[in-house]
């Protein structure tokens, strides 16, 4: 604005924004989520086979692929007798319409590399679903 003018000159507005104040807010938000992210996404050690999540309606086409802890793969309470042999049954299955879904019964002291194991074998055979049946956690602290 001129204060100054004289005569009958119109007062010209000043058509431009002070960026200041938002380019200090916008530094100061950076700063904030730089030191927020990295304690966001810090892992915390847990305890995975409990669970507490919704009750699962198991459809009869489903199949349960059951680990114990000696490592040995069960297909519907069979027995598998190795790799192979869950990985043939599971190439069987893959091609029905509609696939079936793999649950994966993992017991609590099994190593996860026969777990990993199954997953790997599902993958390998073309299944598109896998699912965890875990105990659910009912809130009491348990001994391990």
């Amino acid at each position: 604005m001129n204060l100054g003018s004289a005569g009958g000159e119109e007062d010209e507005v000043l058509s431009t924004i002070n960026t200041t104040p938002l380019v200090d807010v916008m530094l100061v938000l950076l700063i904030i989520f730089l030191l927020t992210i990295p304690v966001a996404i810090q892992t915390v050690p847990l305890d995975l086979p409990r669970a507490s999540n919704i009750a699962n309606v198991t459809k009869p086409e489903n199949i349960v692929v059951a680990v114990d802890a000696a490592g040995q793969v069960f297909w519907n309470n069979e027995r598998m007798a190795d790799n192979q042999a869950l990985l043939d049954r599971i190439k069987q299955v893959a091609v029905k319409e509609p696939q079936p879904e793999i649950h994966v019964r993992g017991d609590k002291n099994a190593r996860f590399e026969f777990v990993g194991r199954v997953i790997v074998n599902c993958q390998r055979g073309g299944i598109m679903k896998v699912a965890f049946i875990t105990e659910p956690d009912h809130g009491g602290n348990q001994e391990h």
